[in-house]
């Protein structure tokens, strides 16, 4: 007989998906068994949480589509918060969580409850499977749903029932071409223009259209600014782009909303703006931002639209607009602290090691030493935590980094406050045999917080955001990893090259003076 399970792993594995990251528990049981026969390998993560955020990294990393499983009830309540970040950051993720029997609706089954309640905010779409008929056509719909349009987070919800009956797999309809947008009236708007700023939003970003921007600006001779970040234009990673970023005469949003980042639009008070957004309610939110100077709207897939208008002639431009706004995002802060390892120097001695390494992947994420980290390391493929703000899962991209990519040297920077969420993954890493190399920057303290507290309060107010001098290293040592401790910072770069060597998942445990945010 084939189970409903059989059929929503069958469909998936048509769909081309070879991966699930996942938790396992009751109701999801059957699943973990069809996966066998549909050659879907199992990520098994020790919190659902890591296991969103794994399917989110491997999403952006693969530059498809990441699949996460999870139970009902507190499993998938754990599973909510990396939802933010994905929906944030337009990563297209599919969550399937099991679900309390159809057939005791009413009755108080364990963990009965209304999951697509708790989950439709966060996403796309959110629906219950109450026939094992309806499977297969409900997890095609969700996986190019999650993938179409403003890619995005889709939740199904999978009774325990529905799941053991009886079903059959249906034919999956290929997808349809779509006619690519005409940009010919964008292109003569941005001609008309004599400082124009292209502003792409996280899915246009460098690892997941590479080469866009840089074909983009060849062909219209706008600077294009990548905003992935809740600091907006303050994003250490632009420099001192805000203040160049004043002067656009015209804007082009391509998948990039027009919010708080922006300034609701008085980031360039005197400049026409455009907009292209697959999801009408940011269009409709320029129009309540940018009134009038709203002058062209579109609905339109804002990666097809970027395409189109990197093809073709190159532009008769104003090379010194260009290199103004080039010069401005790559302007660092030269601050440095006290004498020894702080998060500047820090960051540049892994930034070397990166340069030298082939095949890097980096991941970024915290508060203040997070900053630091997307001002001064870079590599071709990056992820850091989104325009949500939400911090902690870094381990898990870095996890997700190896499975996309198993023969890339995946390094991830993170404070010691955002490295406590979910330490316990390394045993993940470990028994998956995910290698990477986390580098936790340790100032033993909640810096961003406590930066808040000394720049509004006082010193004399400081309280209740320290940490303690805890050997995570140790503990990754114990769990099977390689550890290092590091005190001095002409150690550090030997003990990444040693982390690396190991071959295992590694913990680089650096104590620094933590800065502040750089500002450029």
């Amino acid at each position: 007989m084939t189970r409903g399970a059989d059929v929503v792993m069958q469909t998936l594995a048509a769909h081309g998906v070879k991966n699930i990251f996942a938790l396992s528990g009751n109701q999801i049981m059957p699943l973990f068994d069809a996966s066998l026969d549909a050659g879907i390998r199992l990520f098994h993560t020790r919190h659902e949480a890591a296991a969103v955020y794994m399917a989110e990294g491997f999403a952006q990393l693969s530059r498809g589509l990441g699949v996460a499983l999870v139970t009902a009830g507190a499993g998938l309540g754990n599973a909510l918060g990396p939802l933010l970040t994905a929906r944030a950051s337009d990563s297209p993720v599919l969550l399937l969580s099991g679900d309390s029997p159809v057939g005791k609706d009413g009755q108080g089954a364990f963990q009965e409850m209304d999951q697509v309640a708790l989950t439709q905010s966060l996403t796309k779409w959110s629906v219950r499977v109450a026939r094992a008929a309806d499977l297969a056509e409900v997890i095609d719909k969700a996986v190019r749903l999650a993938q179409q349009g403003r890619p995005g987070p889709v939740h199904v919800s999978l009774p325990a029932d529905v799941l053991l009956a009886a079903a059959e797999m249906a034919t999956i309809a290929p997808a349809t071409l779509v006619e690519p947008t005409n940009t010919s009236v964008l292109r003569d708007w941005l001609d008309g223009a004599q400082r124009p700023i292209v502003v792409f939003g996280p899915s246009l970003n460098t690892t997941r259209q590479p080469g866009l921007a840089a074909r983009l600006e060849n062909a219209t001779g706008a600077p294009v600014v990548v905003m992935e970040s809740p600091r907006g234009l303050n994003d250490p990673s632009l420099g001192a782009v805000a203040k160049v970023f004043a002067e656009a005469d015209r804007v082009l949003l391509l998948g990039k909303p027009l919010d708080f980042t922006l300034q609701f639009g008085a980031a360039a008070p005197k400049a026409g703006w455009a907009v292209v957004h697959a999801d009408p309610d940011e269009l409709s939110r320029a129009r309540r931002n940018c009134a009038e100077r709203l002058t062209r709207s579109l609905e339109a897939d804002p990666v097809d639209v970027a395409r189109g208008l990197a093809f073709g002639s190159v532009a008769d431009c104003d090379s010194d607009w260009l290199e103004r706004v080039h010069s401005a995002c790559a302007l660092r802060s030269d601050e440095c602290g006290k004498v020894g390892i702080n998060s500047n120097s820090l960051c540049e001695k892994v930034h070397k090691l990166i340069e030298a390494t082939p095949n890097a992947v980096l991941v970024c994420d915290g508060g203040e030493f997070g900053q630091w980290a997307q001002a001064s390391v870079s590599a071709p493929r990056r992820i850091i935590n989104g325009v949500s703000g939400a911090i902690g899962g870094g381990l898990c991209y870095a996890m997700a980094a190896r499975a996309a990519h198993p023969e890339a040297a995946v390094i991830a920077l993170m404070g010691d406050g955002t490295a406590g969420f979910h330490l316990a993954e390394f045993e993940t890493a470990v028994r998956e045999n995910l290698p990477f190399v986390a580098v936790i920057g340790n100032d033993l303290r909640w810096n961003a917080e406590h930066q808040i507290q000394l720049r509004e309060f006082g010193s004399d107010r400081l309280h209740g955001c320290e940490l303690s001098g805890a050997r995570y290293d140790e503990m990754v040592t114990a769990l099977g990893g390689f550890g290092a401790y590091v005190t001095d910072l002409d150690d550090v770069q030997g003990a990444l090259r040693e982390a690396i060597a190991s071959g295992k998942p590694a913990c680089i445990n650096v104590i620094i003076d933590g800065l502040p945010a750089p500002i450029a």
